[in-house]
């Protein structure tokens, strides 16, 4: 039974007592406090930082921002994300406004709590000093993802007025990500470990998650000292101890929530807070909608095979034709091919025909298939597997936890550090990428021992990168860094070899980078209307 410290529900209802929303300017509302008397429990203090927790992030942005990545592509419609993938997206488009919006809004609720938590009577002092840095750590994860997004954005480190709001400039990126480092480097002290919170207190914000935001900092600038460091004291158990969770698969299902690979998640729960994606994201036959995002051949492709090669390589086995024989063991557990063996809630398995005729020729009635553009099926000829939750109701209301952070992606930071440095040895390799391949089931010498007469070990260590946290919400935040965004986002992506009666792969729309603009988002149209003191991102 999963057990909740974060009380969503509850703090959207008592929020809504201390909000107001109506101007468009998200920076601040009309007005403050409805009652000056609202903070007079720590149970009521609880309820505010607890919204603060829910609007850290969501499932929303954690898939939309994998549909703005090479990994995912979404074949319904004319979205948002696929109008920046096209390389048609205006400074009006609602992803550019939204993703302020939110950000903006959350860090809005960490001000109102940390310039009202003292009004609390009789508080007790070690919690209130844990909330307020717990507040912070919000505060910080939010502008650093504006930071990321956008740019220069607007920086302030308390509750601001509307006329302050409607004239405030964008701070530098680089000073954003000093306030934000700083921040970090200041609550670590006064955070608990994972292992000295309580079983109640699953979820809160931890040392190691101070730690690997700080990390990430260090990461999206190609600081690899930094990098290196901070990882290596995660490693040796200086901010709590994590490990690999034995079962890849398994660490993403709900009777392992909290594992000891899990460094922090979005935290849902069944009816109360639940998020529905993987309605359009999974076969049709087997509870799916319609489809909405699928992965890409890019994506299939990059995954090696049980041999430790790269499909392209001599000596690999691979098959074009039969793509999922003796491929990475986390290829299965991630995407849905044709003949995948669908393992459901009750135990029962079913094979998914996707294949154009296949479910004809195997004589049963099939919805799964390939059948061209906008269709209701699949537009690659994939579906996703990983992330499924086996025990959401009709309709994929799932309250599987979403993994915003875990130890597999300290060991990957840690070996692209000491490569990029040119510090990588066996020794970095026996401790990062082989513990990693072990536990997702590779068993070939040759996959597992260190390569060191490669010639790619970059490519090796981004491949490994990408296969293990597909569809994780980090790919786009690696293709951005590594540059390489501006080749793998100026193509016509493929989905599987099911056109022309299965003789070509199929070719999906083009997407366009503009290595000019399309790095930052632009600065929302909305808020440059309200503040003629914004600035546009270049392009825009």
């Amino acid at each position: 039974m999963k057990n909740r410290i974060l009380n969503y529900a509850g703090a959207v209802c008592l929020m809504s007592l201390l909000f107001s929303s109506c101007n468009e300017l998200d920076l601040a509302p009309t007005n403050k406090f409805t009652d000056l008397n609202y903070w007079t429990s720590t149970e009521k203090a609880s309820a505010v930082l607890s919204m603060g927790y829910s609007q850290l992030f969501g499932a929303e942005q954690f898939f939309v921002n994998e549909k703005l990545s090479d990994n995912l592509y979404e074949g319904r419609g004319s979205s948002n994300e696929k109008m920046i993938t096209s390389g048609q997206a205006l400074p009006s488009l609602n992803r550019f406004a939204d993703e302020w919006k939110k950000c903006y809004e959350g860090i809005k609720t960490c001000h109102i709590f940390l310039e009202n938590v003292d009004r609390v009577p009789d508080m007790d002092e070690a919690l209130k000093t844990r909330m307020r840095a717990e507040a912070r750590f919000i505060r910080a994860y939010l502008f650093f993802r504006l930071a990321c997004h956008y740019g220069d954005i607007p920086l302030f480190d308390q509750d601001i007025s509307m006329q302050e709001a409607n004239t405030i400039a964008r701070s530098p990126k680089s000073e954003v990500v000093d306030f934000v480092r700083k921040e970090l480097n200041e609550i670590v002290s006064i955070l608990p470990t994972r292992q000295a919170y309580a079983e109640k207190d699953n979820g809160r914000i931890t040392k190691g998650a101070v730690m690997t935001l700080l990390a990430r900092t260090y990461l999206y600038e190609g600081d690899w000292a930094n990098v290196a460091s901070i990882c290596e004291k995660i490693m040796n158990d200086e901010y709590g101890h994590y490990e690999l969770f034995p079962s890849y698969e398994g660490l993403f299902l709900p009777e392992n929530e909290y594992n000891s690979e899990v460094i922090l998640d979005l935290g849902y729960v069944l009816t109360l807070r639940t998020w529905g994606e993987y309605y359009d994201a999974i076969p049709l036959t087997v509870g799916g909608r319609i489809h909405g995002f699928a992965p890409t051949q890019e994506l299939v492709e990059d995954y090696i095979m049980k041999n430790g090669k790269a499909i392209s390589e001599g000596g690999s086995g691979y098959n074009e034709d039969d793509p999922s024989v003796n491929r990475d063991p986390r290829f299965e557990k991630t995407i849905v091919y044709h003949g995948y063996q669908w393992k459901k809630g009750d135990g029962t398995v079913s094979t998914i025909y996707i294949k154009p005729g296949s479910s004809r020729e195997a004589g049963v009635s099939n919805l799964d298939e390939y059948a061209g553009p906008g269709q209701n099926a699949t537009a690659t000829g994939y579906y996703l597997r990983k992330y499924f939750d086996p025990t959401a109701p009709a309709g994929m209301a799932a309250g599987l936890n979403l993994i915003l952070m875990r130890y597999a992606d300290i060991l990957l930071m840690y070996a692209e550090a000491k490569y990029e440095s040119g510090q990588m040895t066996e020794d970095v390799w026996n401790r990062t990428i082989r513990p990693i391949r072990q536990r997702a089931g590779f068993t070939d010498a040759s996959a597992l021992d260190y390569p060191s007469s490669s010639s790619n070990l970059q490519d090796v260590i981004r491949r490994e990168r990408r296969c293990e946290l597909a569809i994780e919400g980090l790919r786009l935040f690696d293709i951005r860094r590594w540059k390489t965004i501006e080749t793998v986002l100026n193509v016509t992506p493929r989905g599987a070899k099911f056109a022309d009666d299965n003789t070509r792969y199929i070719q999906l729309d083009a997407r366009k980078f503009d290595s000019g603009r399309d790095y930052l988002f632009a600065v929302p149209q909305s808020q440059r209307d309200i503040n003629k003191n914004l600035t546009q991102n270049p392009g825009y």
